[in-house]
């Protein structure tokens, strides 16, 4: 798919808004369904974009942090509502991972989802497209 150019920040949060982020993304996105154990549990659909997309508006002291297997990934939940609205992943240290769940659907023209298979992380985490630098 070719995304979209025009870039613009959509705006999300945690389901309390304790927690709000904003993302710099185009209307037409590629998101990641992962099978892993942490995904597979709380239905997280991954829209991955690089720090210099990424802006936490408020609740840096409401955030809470989960590390688990390797310690690398950094699951940021809202110690208030319990949602887990984005994180660093392990495959992508270097930006975001954001829960698509937490930003407005209808912020979006198009949206394709691409299925990974977490559950084998090690043997697929090659197969991840780079994140964008934009």
């Amino acid at each position: 798919m070719a995304a979209s150019r025009a870039l613009s920040w959509k705006k999300g949060s945690c389901h309390c808004a304790a927690v709000t982020f904003e993302v710099r993304t185009g209307d037409e996105i590629e998101l990641i369904d992962c099978n892993c154990s942490i995904c597979r549990r709380t239905g997280y659909l991954h829209l991955l974009v690089s720090t210099n997309r990424f802006r936490l508006l408020s609740g840096k002291r409401k955030l809470t942090t989960y590390r688990f297997n390797t310690k690398v990934a950094q699951h940021f939940f809202c110690s208030v509502c319990g949602v887990k609205p984005f994180y660093v992943p392990r495959s992508h240290p270097e930006g975001y991972s954001v829960n698509f769940r937490c930003l407005e659907a209808s912020d979006f023209t198009s949206i394709i989802t691409t299925e990974f298979d977490g559950s084998n992380w090690e043997a697929n985490a090659g197969a991840l497209a780079p994140l964008e630098q934009v």
